[in-house]
């Protein structure tokens, strides 16, 4: 009977550390799959870190440049203002309605300037596909090949972009 209690001590031994064995795996499997979530997580949770730095950065893009449409009209009216006062005879430049149209014209360039708009400078510059936009090319005994010789239309930038690529004539090569 002793034999039979030892018999029945092994077996519940037995049936206990199968018990364990099993509930060692299940937990090494619960272990795994939570370090997969938690992975997942925290891969989910730098891509919304990202999205959310590149929605703001958008929004900022977007302010910066919303009104570059209409800033581009806008420089359709400072070439209009250009060329009337090249049309202006001498004997009148110093009539105080012309004084008048330049004061309108500075206002619209501080406008301009305030929403970032700057002119690009084309002086002893080398032709840049970049910023300019060659009309011309011309010999020019002299100039280098390449050199910007004349401003057509101001180009301009807004902010770090360019608004309006200046047209140019550029020397040619010999």
């Amino acid at each position: 009977m002793a034999q039979d209690q030892g018999n029945g001590l092994d077996e519940t031994l037995q049936a206990q550390l199968q018990d364990v064995t099993t509930l060692e795996t299940q937990l090494g499997e619960e272990k795994k799959q939570a370090a997969e979530y938690l992975d997942n997580w925290r891969r989910t949770a730098a891509e919304f870190q990202n999205f959310k730095r590149r929605t703001e950065k958008d929004k900022a893009d977007y302010a910066q440049y919303a009104n570059q449409r209409l800033l581009k009209r806008l420089l359709d009216v400072m070439d209009s203002f250009d060329a009337g006062f090249k049309a202006i005879p001498e004997s009148y430049r110093h009539k105080p309605w012309v004084q008048g149209m330049r004061a309108v014209e500075r206002q619209l360039l501080q406008v301009l300037e305030q929403e970032g708009v700057t002119p690009i400078d084309t002086t002893a510059q080398a032709f840049d596909p970049n910023f300019h936009e060659a009309m011309f090319y011309e010999p020019s005994p002299g100039a280098t090949d390449g050199q910007i010789l004349e401003e057509l239309q101001r180009g301009y930038m807004l902010h770090d972009r360019v608004l309006r690529a200046t047209r140019v004539k550029v020397a040619k090569g010999e």
